[in-house]
């Protein structure tokens, strides 16, 4: 019987690896930042000629998928050694060796080289802004050693996308662009809000800083609704300054019925559905305005 280099060193097949690897950077959470800067991609394209480039919006996704890939992985390899003491934390592939650091790394620069080659295809001007846009997803992991709102980190890092897809695709900056940049991240920093509450007691005793850890889960949670609402009003805004027309003003009342809904079932006394509102609800929404919106610029006139 054969066996392959792998089998012969000990070490699990290549394919597995690559399967840990991509369980390590949770690859399938790209549909909470996909379905906005798909969002930002098609308005730009029908503002710019009604047709769908769709050469253009693989190099997107393949931009988003890299960039998310490298910030997760850095996100993992910086935070190694917090998540070894948080018990939710502790199952995580390089706490428990099943992807090594140096295959995180490994990982994490053919991502971020990937993402970079990508943008080099677009236009010039993103691939002058695309190391720029590498900053936040370094940073973002240390933010929880100096500040107590890391959170508004991540939301910055998240704002990127639609800006970046706009710019994608007409190679010019964009203010309405921005407006669902700041949804987005605003709308993300705000469910990160709601998912640190359930590491209060490990993030105290490891001075871990978050606004739960240091304010309380209740004062999280007022937070995360208020951002909530904050990106209920910039997506009206986006969609008042792009002219948007009928589906997407349906999409934007499923968003914030799914919003008062990811309200109502976690509160200060009760987190046990607090994953169902991370997860399912916010996928949900990303997915739901995306297809409401996609509707809409086809109703208007955007060719396939």
């Amino acid at each position: 019987m054969m066996t392959t280099a792998d089998e012969v060193v000990g070490q699990p097949p290549s394919s597995s690896r690559l399967k840990a690897f991509l369980r390590l950077v949770m690859i399938e959470h790209s549909v909470f930042a996909l379905p906005f800067a798909y969002i930002a991609a098609l308005t730009a394209m029908f503002q710019l000629d009604k047709n769908i480039h769709w050469g253009r919006l693989l190099l997107v996704t393949i931009c988003m998928v890299g960039l998310r890939t490298f910030a997760m992985a850095a996100n993992r390899i910086i935070d190694r050694e917090i998540d070894a003491r948080n018990p939710r934390t502790a199952g995580r592939e390089l706490v428990t060796g099943a992807v090594s650091v140096k295959s995180a790394w490994t990982g994490a620069i053919v991502a971020v080289v990937i993402f970079l080659g990508s943008a080099a295809l677009l236009n010039p001007l993103c691939l002058a802004l695309a190391p720029l846009a590498v900053v936040p997803m370094v940073v973002y992991p240390y933010g929880k050693r100096f500040t107590n709102f890391p959170h508004a980190i991540l939301g910055i890092a998240q704002a990127i996308g639609p800006i970046g897809a706009w710019l994608a695709i007409t190679g010019e900056w964009s203010w309405d662009a921005v407006i669902l940049g700041l949804a987005v991240g605003i709308w993300i920093g705000g469910f990160d809000l709601i998912f640190a509450c359930q590491d209060v007691a490990a993030d105290r005793a490891e001075g871990v800083k978050s606004v739960p850890a240091r304010f309380g889960i209740a004062a999280a949670l007022y937070g995360a609704r208020g951002a909530h609402v904050v990106t209920t009003a910039l997506l009206a805004w986006y969609a008042y300054a792009t002219d948007a027309g009928f589906f997407f003003w349906l999409g934007l009342m499923i968003v914030a019925a799914a919003f008062a809904y990811e309200h109502a079932i976690v509160t200060p006394k009760d987190l046990s559905r607090l994953n169902r509102a991370f997860f399912t609800v916010n996928g949900f929404i990303g997915i739901a305005l995306f297809v409401c919106a996609l509707l809409d610029l086809l109703v208007r006139g955007l060719t396939v």
